[in-house]
């Protein structure tokens, strides 16, 4: 969760929709464009923060987002699946926008300073997709299939971002002190930590926390 950003909404959402029978055939991938999938994503985001996975049935998801529940059963087969999409989709966008905002970022001290307004905005505006991807990883450890999906997830954006830094030090804008991929995965465990812990305690100023964070990952994107 280190590169979240603020103010994305999901646009469509693309499933794999399974056939009965036939073995051999792959899933093919639906996709569920505009209003419609934002309201469902949106209505399964409100429900599981509200509820958690367990209570969020497509009962819920439907009445809320104003469709039928055969609709949520075709295109997503169970609510499990409903909520990886949620956040599979809130993660595209996500990296979208940030990738867009560190376009014109030239130093590393930036660089560092706009991931950490981006968590710290998160928490405090969307507190629902941190949910969101807490209840995502609870699932997975319950659940094989989910546990398949969560990893992709997390490998896919650890990719993106690593991706990111490695740009970003082509172009002098950072100094890495270790590979890409291992620069990400500390970023990630470091805003997954203070994420959990902000929203613990919403009433607490965490401002000296998240400098010490800074400073931390100063140590690994500057000289």
């Amino acid at each position: 969760m280190a590169a979240t950003a603020e103010g994305a909404h999901p646009r469509g959402v693309a499933v794999e929709k399974r056939h009965e029978g036939a073995a051999a055939e792959k899933p093919r991938r639906v996709v569920v464009e505009g209003d419609k999938a934002q309201r469902i994503v949106e209505a399964m985001r409100r429900s599981v923060a509200r509820r958690g996975t367990a209570g969020s049935t497509f009962d819920h998801v439907a009445r809320e987002a104003g469709v039928s529940r055969g609709l949520l059963h075709y295109y997503f087969g169970t609510k499990e699946q409903l909520l990886v999409e949620a956040v599979r989709r809130d993660c595209e966008l996500r990296m979208e926008l940030l990738e867009q905002q560190l376009t014109g970022v030239r130093t590393a001290e930036a660089f560092i300073g706009l991931m950490a307004q981006n968590l710290q905005e998160t928490v405090r505006e969307d507190p629902e997709f941190v949910t969101l991807m807490f209840e995502l990883f609870t699932l997975s450890r319950r659940n094989a299939d989910i546990a398949v999906e969560y990893a992709e997830l997390m490998r896919r954006t650890r990719t993106q971002v690593a991706d990111m830094l490695a740009t970003a030090q082509q172009e002098g804008v950072v100094r890495l002190h270790a590979e890409p991929d291992t620069v990400a995965e500390v970023l990630f465990a470091l805003a997954d930590g203070f994420a959990l812990r902000m929203l613990t305690e919403p009433e607490r100023d965490f401002e000296a926390t998240v400098q010490a964070g800074i400073v931390c990952a100063r140590a690994l994107l500057a000289d």
